[in-house]
């Protein structure tokens, strides 16, 4: 297992971990800008970040520091009432390839979605298997147009309580089932994002992280989960505030053959983004040493 305590090279900003700054919105040019001070060499920007600061822009800041990206987020959101609707979605994941290619990004990270207009609160159906029969579809489309832009494919597993809106895919066994059924011979070109706020609970996730295996492991997301918790979407805690014992499931995968950034991915309303920028940079340098 890589030893993180003396330097940060492995660490990744999930752009939305300093998404507010004191509760206002930051720029995406400035987040990058106060990662390159610190030496952070990698992040995974989000797709409204991107835009709004325009891709033609974060795409020139990327290469003139240098900077890798552990992912990008994010691609999926693939189930919908009618055909309109799966053709809109088809059409945003292949644009979400192709800044993916443009940023030279590791992966384009999949949070696959789930029932139609659960996200709104008027869910179209209660038909779960519809959906992810449609995830298995969107994906299976997707990861040929992904393959000719050599671009791989993670799902993201989420945890269960997201089943009805965000994932309907929620344990590492059903994103690799997925990912064995469309990519048998394991090319690389689609796997999995391990994110421990998502996974950290399933008994089977040494067993599915071994399954995985160096192929199929492309993004490897920390943060903490605390209790009691004030929110299940926006209160995650920083790596070593809560019950997760992460360097644990950090040796899993790197056993697995995982060697790649451990990206720091914060939503967190009611604390960290009400603190400043360079606090929350500082204690994620701080906390990849010491909790990760």
């Amino acid at each position: 297992m890589r030893d993180f305590s003396h330097d940060h090279r492995w660490l990744s900003i999930n752009t939305a971990t300093v998404r507010k700054s004191r509760g206002v919105e930051q720029p995406l040019t400035n987040i990058i800008e106060a990662c390159v001070q610190r030496g952070i060499k990698a992040i995974s920007p989000w797709r409204d970040q991107v835009a709004a600061a325009g891709l033609p822009v974060i795409s020139k800041l990327v290469k003139t520091h240098g900077l890798e990206l552990s992912g990008y987020c994010r691609g999926g959101m693939f189930p919908a009432v009618d055909a309109a609707g799966l053709k809109a979605a088809r059409d945003d994941n292949r644009r979400a390839v192709d800044e993916a290619c443009e940023l030279n990004a590791a992966c384009l990270v999949l949070v696959v979605g789930s029932l139609p207009g659960a996200l709104a609160g008027q869910p179209a159906h209660k038909d779960i298997a519809l959906s992810r029969s449609q995830v298995s579809d969107g994906i299976a489309e997707l990861l040929e147009y992904a393959v000719l832009n050599q671009m791989p494919l993670a799902i993201e597993p989420l945890h269960p309580m997201y089943a009805a809106d965000r994932a309907c895919i929620n344990t590492m066994e059903q994103a690799l089932d997925v990912c064995d059924a469309l990519d048998p011979s394991k090319s690389g070109a689609l796997g999995v994002a391990v994110d421990v706020y998502h996974v950290w609970w399933d008994p089977k996730l040494q067993q599915q992280i071994d399954r995985a295996g160096k192929e199929r492991l492309l993004a490897f997301h920390v943060c903490d989960w605390l209790t009691p918790t004030t929110d299940l979407l926006n209160d995650r805690g920083m790596m070593g505030d809560g019950v997760i014992d992460i360097p644990k499931i950090r040796g899993w995968a790197e056993a697995a053959g995982f060697a790649g950034s451990s990206e720091v991915e914060i939503f967190s309303t009611g604390n960290w983004w009400q603190r400043d920028m360079s606090e929350v940079l500082d204690t994620c340098i701080a906390r990849h040493r010491s909790a990760v």
